[in-house]
């Protein structure tokens, strides 16, 4: 295929994924954003004024940046779980194999579509924050990075549950059982220097905790985990599990069994 075919095949499939979940934003964008205001009111102001500060912060200051980054994982994984299971469940990914489109498109298509969807939850839930609270990006380099980065690595991990799911109820099982806690248990709500030893080293296993940490320390600043070392981190899942989805894609498994 040449270049210009190759775009066009990519913006076919980008482009309607964006279509996807923007047709339906009753029930992909406001959701999250409902949610993530009850968030602010019960956490940020009834809860947070009982804190007090933390981190050198406000409470509902503190946990901004944790709640922008749950919204961005969520969704940004939820889009490519559903969307790629639907294209595989209704036979429409038969058409896309035969093609002589390549896999790094079609992958690409998919979760850059996955990322635009958690991005625009995240602006969303960043624009109700500031109705809550007041935010001073602290470095927008890093903030850009990290938040683009971790919505690539979720929708290439919901590449992979589409890929492997056989029922409508697999595609659930990793967001309830996996995703939710490793979020809770990330440093959204706290910071893991209030944890005992034992547990501040065994928070260090979750990767989640990485990414809300450099997302917080481009907003506010203030990180309990190394940044060069969370997007060294971040960096290293992306490109590995973007190797991996493209092996899945070639050997076809789950996909054409």
């Amino acid at each position: 295929m040449t270049s210009r075919e190759l775009m066009v095949a990519f913006w076919t499939i980008f482009i309607k994924e964006i279509r996807r979940f923007s047709r339906i934003w009753v029930q992909t964008l406001l959701p999250p954003a409902i949610t993530m205001t009850l968030y602010f009111v019960i956490f940020g102001n009834l809860i947070g004024n009982r804190i007090g500060d933390m981190g050198g912060f406000t409470y509902i200051q503190f946990i901004v940046p944790g709640l922008i980054m749950m919204s961005v994982i969520t969704n940004s994984y939820g889009n490519v779980v559903s969307s790629f299971f639907g294209t595989k469940f209704q036979g429409h990914i038969e058409e896309l194999l035969v093609s002589p489109v390549p896999n790094w498109v079609i992958l690409s298509g998919y979760v850059l579509g996955g990322v635009a969807r958690g991005l625009a939850v995240g602006l969303i839930v960043t624009l109700l924050s500031l109705f809550f609270t007041k935010l001073h990006v602290h470095h927008i380099g890093i903030t850009v990075l990290v938040v683009f980065l971790t919505a690539f690595l979720f929708s290439l991990g919901g590449f992979v549950n589409a890929v492997y799911a056989h029922t409508f109820d697999d595609i659930s099982i990793v967001p309830t059982f996996v995703l939710t806690p490793l979020t809770y248990l990330g440093g959204v709500f706290y910071s893991i220097t209030l944890l005992p030893p034992f547990w501040q080293a065994a928070s260090q296993a979750n990767p989640i905790l990485y990414m809300i940490n450099a997302f917080r320390f481009g907003i506010l600043g203030v990180s309990d985990i190394n940044v060069g070392t969370a997007i060294g981190i971040i960096l290293l899942f992306s490109v590995a599990l973007f190797v991996y989805c493209l092996h899945l894609l070639k050997s076809g498994k789950g996909i054409r069994n």
